[in-house]
C-alpha cells in the first residue's frame, strides 16, 4: 500500500503541488456543495458560501493549534518558525471541527439564526467532508497507525513523517479506517435526516458516532502522545464530545416528552437559538 502514497502529486515547473492541501482543498468544496444541496428550501441555504469563510478560517486556525499543542509540541517549541507551515501537513481535525462549530454559531447568532437547524442540515455533508480528508492524511503519511507486529498493513516510503518514526514497518491503517468510518456515519445521517426528532439530534448523533469510532481507532494510532489512561489527545476529547453530546440529547428528549404532555416548550426549536 506504501506506492499508493503520494506526498507530492506533481511538479509545475519549479512548483510542488502537495497532496494534502489539494485533497483538504476539495474536501472543504466538497462539504460546502453537499451542505448547499441539503440545506436547499430553507433559510439556511444562502448563508453557506457566506459563512464558509469564517468556518474555514476559524477551522484551519483551530486545527493548526490543537496540533501543534497536543500532538506535537515537544518538537514545535523548539521549531517555532514551523508552527505556521501548515501546507506541511499537521492540522488535527478535532481542532478544525471545534473552531469552525465556533465560527458557525457565532455567525448565526449575529444573523438571529438556529445553531441547531443549521448543524442538523449539513451534519451529513461534514462528516463526508471529514472522510475525503483522511485521504489527503494517508497520501501526506500522516495520523499514521502503530506497527502492526505482521506482514498486515501500510508500509510508508521515505519522506513521510510516519516513515520517519518507524521507518519500512507494516502500520496499523487507521487513517484510512477512520476514513472509511466517516462513510459509514454519513449514510447512516443521510437515512435518519428526514425522520422527526427534536432539534439539534441529527447533529448530536454525528458527534457520537465519529467521537465513538475515532476512539476505538485511537488505540491504533503510533503519532499521538499518551497521557492519563495512556489514552491521546483524541481519545480524551472524543470521550468528553460522547458525554456532552449524550447530556444534550438526554434534554432534547425530556423536552420532547413534556411537549407530548402539553407541559413544557415546544421540542423544536433547539436548546440553543
Amino acid at each position: 500500500m506504501g506506492d499508493d502514497v503520494r506526498v507530492i502529486l506533481f511538479t509545475i515547473g519549479d512548483y510542488s503541488v502537495r497532496s494534502y492541501g489539494l485533497v483538504v482543498a476539495l474536501a472543504i468544496l466538497l462539504a460546502m456543495g453537499v451542505g448547499y444541496f441539503l440545506a436547499r428550501g430553507t433559510l439556511y441555504q444562502k448563508h453557506i458560501p457566506n459563512m464558509m469563510i469564517y468556518v474555514v478560517s476559524a477551522a484551519i486556525v483551530s486545527a493548526r493549534v490543537w496540533h501543534v499543542f497536543f500532538f506535537q509540541w515537544d518538537y514545535y517549541s523548539e521549531h517555532l518558525s514551523e508552527v505556521p507551515a501548515i501546507w506541511n501537513g499537521g492540522i488535527a481535525i478535532q481542532g478544525a471541527l471545534i473552531g469552525g462549530f465556533a465560527a458557525a454559531a457565532i455567525y448565526l447568532r449575529i444573523h438571529r439564526l438556529s445553531f441547531w437547524e443549521m448543524a442538523d442540515l449539513v451534519a451529513p455533508a461534514i462528516v463526508l467532508g471529514q472522510a475525503i480528508g483522511r485521504i489527503a492524511c494517508f497520501l501526506n503519511g500522516d495520523a499514521f497507525g502503530s506497527p502492526t507486529g505482521s506482514g498486515f498493513g501500510i508500509v510508508y516510503p521515505e519522506g513521510t513523517v510516519a516513515y520517519d518514526a518507524y521507518g519500512s514497518q507494516p502500520l496499523w491503517p487507521a487513517e484510512v479506517w477512520e476514513g472509511q468510518w466517516d462513510l459509514i456515519v454519513f449514510a447512516f445521517l443521510i437515512t435518519i435526516r428526514n425522520k422527526t426528532m427534536p432539534t439539534g439530534f441529527s447533529f448530536l448523533v454525528y458527534n457520537i458516532l465519529y467521537a465513538l469510532g475515532r476512539f476505538m481507532l485511537e488505540f491504533l494510532r503510533g503519532d499521538s502522545p499518551r497521557y492519563a489512561m495512556n489514552w491521546t489527545a483524541g481519545q480524551w476529547t472524543s470521550i468528553s464530545v460522547i458525554i456532552v453530546s449524550t447530556a444534550i440529547m438526554m434534554i432534547l428528549g425530556y423536552r420532547l416528552k413534556k411537549n407530548k404532555k402539553g407541559e413544557g416548550v415546544p421540542a423544536q426549536g433547539g436548546l440553543l437559538q
